[in-house]
């Protein structure tokens, strides 16, 4: 457990440093427009960090983040007017109103994807104006307190504003780290990467964003409400609502680097210093040089640096050496089942009982009346043309598609309409037919996600993942990327993810796919291991000679119908099977061997 404080020690020193750095410019610097520059890169980079939480980290791009901006403006100006209440007290609350904010924001947009959130998220600023502007608030000044300045935000120090921007970014790079080294970061990198993959895998990746959209709003609301005293004095709707608060956060994210909390920090040190100089010194020879500087650094950097300065400088440093490709080497023996709490099914009972399950794609029968049973400890074998509906049926166990009709019962209680996440925390995982990975993460942070599921702290989780990794021969990768691995141990590294959230049953969609022979035999080894382990198996797959080799049943699927359901050597002698599925030469193998 020793590791896990010294690792973030490591971590917090460079926030230390910024800090520090900051401090001794903000004593170094004398004259008032000096000072004036550094509080906007603090207020700039504070602005980008919060933004990085739901659109770097999460992956939710936002063009619309300025309205928490303008919240803390708003409503901490707003309360000294209306109330005379100090602004210290009314950040607070322009915060708390900021995330609630973001709340009823998140619920109705989350539903959206892509573009489709971007542009969605566009609309609340927009609204935001209209409404201060229908209230009269077109112009907020800032009443002046002379008797009691530093209780109302007044400093006639301007290195009073440069500390209180500079406590604003401290914090939000202490929550950005917190975020990266959590659970809760780890949920985050997975759905921004592959957002089925992490469902599957037990993250509820609509309470993630909703808490990244939360947490996000914190700081923008904070640093939106000392942007208003340090630099404004008269608050207006296009000052904080406006569409050059989004891009100037967007310039310093995406010319620094999304995705990590030195980018936002980066690209203001460079970007907020350099549109400032050439206003005040070419500005009223050239109006508007400050977005000709923005739009030609996102340019260079687009062309140059798509990924952002810290990315590419990152890029440069030498690489640590991973681990040769092999052949994997997996422990011997069963591969324990761990799960997690819940009490044993007794082999041979029924573990998840399917009934009547139909689903249709605009009239197209995929799924019509399917019914079975699923028991402990057997390897249940789904067989069927392509089109036969085996994926699709999938899709409705693990809670990707909600049936039109029928239940999936699942130790006795009905998971139907369950989220794919939450059936994973029941102890149903899930692999696909292509592998889903997540391809910016490494080997053993690709099984983390999974082992998040029960463990909530990342030491834990890591020492199950590696446990994982060990049960199917992938402990030497662990340091690698997915990019790095063959296909046969991509397959290796899902079903290690889905061991890692300790599962009592295993959908597995074609793990044999696009293997060579010995490929196929080790997948093999390691499902017999994982049955023998206590984990019951139900795998769909077209290579027959191993299906019937492998499996102790076998349900046979057709235009969505079930066909047949019984012992293989059964089943691949039914008649009916053999015309819709196996074809007339394996018919004439199986008379062959009859005679």
């Amino acid at each position: 457990m020793a590791a896990v404080p010294a690792s973030r020690l490591r971590g917090l020193a460079p926030i230390g440093l910024v800090v520090l750095l900051g401090l001794v410019l903000t004593f170094a610097l004398g004259e008032r427009y000096h000072h004036r520059v550094l509080t906007l890169v603090f207020v700039w980079a504070t602005m980008g960090l919060s933004w990085n939480i739901i659109s770097g980290y999460a992956g939710q791009t936002s063009f619309g983040h300025q309205a928490f901006f303008g919240v803390g403006a708003y409503v901490t100006v707003l309360l000294i007017v209306g109330f005379r209440l100090t602004p210290w007290l009314g950040l607070m609350v322009g915060t708390v109103a900021a995330v609630v904010a973001a709340a009823l924001i998140g619920f109705p947009t989350f539903r959206l994807a892509g573009i489709y959130f971007a542009l969605a998220t566009l609309a609340y600023p927009l609204i935001l104006r209209i409404f201060m502007d229908f209230l009269g608030y077109q112009e907020v000044a800032i009443p002046m307190v002379r008797d009691r300045p530093a209780l109302y935000m007044q400093f006639t120090d301007p290195r009073a504003y440069d500390l209180l921007a500079l406590a604003a970014l401290a914090g939000t790079l202490l929550l950005s780290h917190w975020i990266e080294t959590s659970r809760l970061g780890y949920a985050l990198r997975a759905l921004k990467e592959n957002e089925q993959a992490a469902e599957a895998s037990g993250v509820d990746t609509f309470r993630a964003k909703m808490i990244a959209l939360m947490l996000s709003a914190a700081p923008a609301a904070v640093i939106g409400a000392i942007y208003a005293h340090a630099i404004l004095y008269v608050v207006t709707p296009d000052a904080v609502f406006g569409v050059l608060v989004i891009v100037q956060t967007l310039v310093v994210c995406l010319v620094g680097g999304v995705g990590t909390k030195w980018g936002p920090v980066l690209g203001a040190a460079i970007m907020v210093p350099m549109s400032e100089t050439l206003d005040a010194t070419i500005g009223d020879r050239l109006p508007g040089i400050q977005g000709v500087v923005y739009g030609a650094a996102l340019v260079l950097v687009m062309l140059f640096a798509p990924e952002g300065i810290y990315w590419r400088l990152r890029a440069l440093l030498p690489a640590r050496r991973a681990a040769p490709a092999g052949a994997a080497a997996a422990t011997e023996g069963p591969i324990a089942a761990d799960l997690a709490g819940r009490a044993p099914v007794v082999r041979g009972a029924t573990l998840m009982d399917v009934r009547g399950v139909s689903k249709a794609f605009l009239g197209l029968h995929a799924l019509e009346e399917v019914s079975f049973t699923v028991r402990a400890g057997e390897i249940l074998g789904v067989i069927g043309p392509n089109g036969a509906g085996k994926t699709t049926l999938f899709n409705v166990l693990n809670g990707f598609l909600s049936p039109d009709q029928g239940e999936v019962r699942y130790r006795d209680a009905r998971i139907t309409g369950l989220r794919p996440s939450a059936i994973c925390r029941s102890g149903v995982g899930r692999t696909f037919q292509v592998v889903r990975s997540f391809p910016q993460m490494t080997v053993l942070e690709n099984v983390m996600v999974g082992a998040f599921v029960h463990e909530t702290t990342p030491h834990r989780a890591r020492q199950r993942a590696l446990a994982a990794l060990a049960s199917v021969g992938l402990e030497a990768r662990a340091d690698v990327v997915p990019s790095g691995l063959t296909t046969p141990d991509l397959r290796l590294m899902e079903l290690a993810r889905c061991l890692a959230t300790a599962p009592d049953l295993i959908l597995l969609d074609e793990p044999l796919a696009g293997l060579a022979r010995d490929g196929v035999e080790t997948v093999m080894a390691l499902v017999r291991r994982v049955r023998d382990g206590g984990v019951t198996v139900v795998i769909i797959e077209h290579t027959m000679y191993a299906v019937v080799q492998l499996v102790d049943r076998l349900v046979v699927l057709d235009h969505g119908r079930r066909v047949a359901e019984g012992l293989p050597g059964e089943v691949v002698r039914d008649p009916a099977v053999i015309e819709a599925y196996l074809g007339k030469r394996w018919l004439r193998h199986v008379e062959g061997l009859r005679t």
